[in-house]
């Protein structure tokens, strides 16, 4: 398996209402990874890019299935599956991405 860059580990930050109330109250930040990515590389790329040295606890990581539509009798995928993972950090270390 290729080793993966760090900036091709993360693909995007997942911002809805809730992460946005888990990064408030729980200090957990939520990103969209990539699908072959593990916790160590999801760990060490955010310690990375956003300067944490040291400073992420855990990294959970989930994989989300596709959403799957109908149309009369045929079937289609509405959105693909993707990989998410749940970032906690120490207490008083905060993300100025999402500070928006």
């Amino acid at each position: 398996m290729p080793e993966l860059h760090l900036y091709d580990v993360i693909r995007r930050p997942v911002i809805t209402e809730k992460t946005t109330a888990m990064a408030d109250d729980e200090n957990k930040y939520v990103f969209e990874v990539a699908r072959n990515a593990n916790k160590i590389q999801v760990k060490e790329a955010v310690e990375e890019i956003f300067e944490l040295e040291g400073k992420v606890l855990s990294v959970n990581t989930m994989n989300m299935p596709a959403k799957r539509g109908r149309r009369g009798r045929s079937a289609y995928i509405r959105s693909r599956a993707w990989k998410k993972a749940v970032v906690t950090l120490e207490d008083g270390v905060t993300i100025e991405l999402f500070d928006v």
